[in-house]
């Protein structure tokens, strides 16, 4: 309440999940928070750079970014089961990337793991597979400690090698293979598919 004594509503878009107990999860230099309205053209550029390993079929429009958010994305921050959790990725506070849960199966207590870096600073392998290590670090944390799910999932093309060999180092276990499941620079590419349990967070 104001000193006038009427209601103040939050601004579209801001503020953190009411589902999750912490705003910001943090590992030394790094952290995950919900996305908010500044960070999503930065993301639309991400994407539309990075069309082929993706389930994206065109670039995306700045209009169609925010009216995405605005329908899909704000409305559900408060709510006690949303569908999407997105979040930015943090370096010494900086966004280095987003990713988060998504397709949330709370019924079945499932998650699939999103996650792209921003492509415009070169890393080496090395770099790129040490930061999503840390990334599914934080996501096993958000998953199994604070939101109590049982199952993360993953959808790879066989075109990134760095990123497969991170999952699986990372406790992730090749699950299934989609042979032929998407055509990139004109060949047929095979996906991937891998399952982390709680129980497999525990044992490591």
């Amino acid at each position: 309440m104001t000193k006038a004594g009427l209601s103040v509503t939050k601004p579209e878009g801001r503020g953190g999940y009411r589902c999750m107990p912490r705003a910001e999860i943090a590992d030394g230099r790094y952290a995950v928070r919900a996305v908010e309205p500044q960070h999503i053209e930065a993301i639309r550029q991400w994407r539309n750079a990075q069309i082929d390993v993706l389930r994206q079929a065109a670039p995306i429009s700045p209009q169609q970014q925010a009216d995405y958010y605005a329908r899909e994305i704000w409305p559900t921050k408060s709510v006690a089961e949303p569908r999407n959790i997105l979040l930015i990725y943090l370096e010494d506070g900086e966004p280095i990337g987003y990713g988060g849960l998504v397709h949330i199966a709370w019924e079945h207590r499932r998650a699939e793991v999103s996650f792209l870096l921003d492509p415009a600073v070169p890393r080496s392998d090395q770099a790129l597979g040490a930061l999503f290590a840390r990334f599914l670090k934080l996501m096993k944390e958000l998953a199994f400690r604070d939101l109590g799910l049982m199952r993360l999932h993953t959808e790879t093309y066989a075109i990134r090698h760095v990123h497969i060999a991170t999952l699986e180092a990372c406790g992730f276990r090749r699950e299934g293979c989609l042979r032929h499941h998407v055509i990139i620079d004109g060949r047929p590419t095979d996906a991937l598919l891998h399952g982390c349990l709680a129980d497999d967070a525990v044992a490591e």
